[in-house]
């Protein structure tokens, strides 16, 4: 592993959580590049160490204002996760992130990888991180095709030398991301081209991929409802897909009835009041991990009664200027430019 070591010196991008090994902005770095690329995270990783810099300033914040900074990265979980793990860091370590592995795998959203990850970075702790990139890495210099997660998981710790964690799984995710990529690998640039028995056929056959299941598409009609210079949004129960965050009211569509007619009653047997779909929106197509969404939003006018959300939600009215301070979905960030683009064409910009 010498060869890979000297490579990843010389070779590493420059980036802001390799500049310190404060376990905080490992910990935070490490959340945030899960299934996300490294150009994406750059700017969020500043922003989150401005606005929380450390874990007593994330255990005190309040939780929508997390989402908000989080928001547009997805797999919203992991910022709640983040923030209860942060309060739990304050209560009961206290406010130390640990360098015990057992202690800190306890923290909500820690998992092995994460673990892994915190512990050999920030404190050299002997212990093997496996991600996409290594389990790549690790397939192909063992020919491994389909890698069961036994093997990679023991190929990666009698590979680990004892001692310099932080150095050498950084050096693996490296050479996965820059070197041994899923195509058109640059195998004439690799440090461990001697010892990788891929090499010799066809390096892209390893790992062995599953085929990908059909992807579900699912239809919303979605409520623009307007009331005296105010909107309708409802904000999502605190777990699951996009928990926390806010939206505007929406009805799951089937192949019957219309997107109109089917979003009015929806709204009346769910919120309890009475809209009137007045015109369709542009529609918004939206690809999430498992499944992917056209939302149709409709300017709707709606009676003076009060809605009451189902139990578990909350429901606000706000002016269309101060939706951008309520942390939102991608989708319905789509939404709202849609809407507010309406109102301005209607002179109520």
């Amino acid at each position: 592993m010498a060869a890979l070591h000297v490579w990843y010196r010389r070779t590493a991008r420059d980036l802001p959580w390799r500049r310190t090994r404060d376990p905080y902005a490992v910990w935070i770095s490490e959340v945030m590049l899960q299934q996300t690329q490294v150009a994406t995270v750059l700017p969020y990783f500043q922003r989150w160490m401005e606005a929380f810099p450390d874990v007593a300033s994330l255990a005190a914040a309040d939780l929508e204002d997390v989402l908000r900074l989080w928001e547009g990265l997805g797999y919203y979980s992991r910022a709640r996760n983040l923030h209860r793990a942060a309060a739990e860091v304050a209560r009961r370590l206290g406010g130390v992130i640990p360098d015990d592995p057992e202690a800190f795998r306890s923290l909500p959203g820690v998992g092995a990888y994460t673990c892994a990850a915190v512990m050999s970075i920030a404190f050299d702790r002997d212990m093997a991180v496996i991600d996409g990139n290594v389990k790549r890495v690790l397939s192909r210099l063992a020919a491994l095709s389909p890698p069961s997660a036994a093997v990679i998981d023991e190929l990666a710790r009698k590979l680990l030398p004892r001692g310099t964690a932080a150095l050498h799984n950084q050096a693996m995710m490296e050479l996965g991301a820059l070197v041994c990529t899923p195509r058109s690998p640059r195998c004439a640039g690799c440090p461990l081209r001697g010892v990788c028995r891929a090499r010799a056929g066809d390096p892209e056959r390893y790992p062995k991929k599953a085929p990908m299941p059909a992807v579900p598409h699912r239809r919303f009609a979605v409520g623009l409802v307007l009331r005296d210079g105010v909107v309708l949004i409802d904000r999502r129960p605190p777990g699951g897909l996009l928990g926390g965050l806010w939206e505007f009211p929406r009805v799951e569509l089937d192949d019957e009835g219309t997107d109109g007619s089917t979003l009015a009653a929806g709204l009346r047997r769910d919120l309890h009041i009475a809209v009137e779909p007045r015109r369709a929106l542009a529609e918004v197509h939206h690809a999430y991990s498992h499944f992917r969404v056209t939302l149709r939003p409709w300017l709707c006018a709606a009676n003076a009664g009060a809605t009451r959300a189902a139990e578990g939600r909350t429901t606000r009215w706000v002016r269309p200027s101060e939706l951008s301070g309520f942390p939102m979905s991608t989708a319905d960030r789509k939404v709202m430019r849609g809407l507010l683009e309406a109102l301005e064409g209607q002179g109520q910009g």
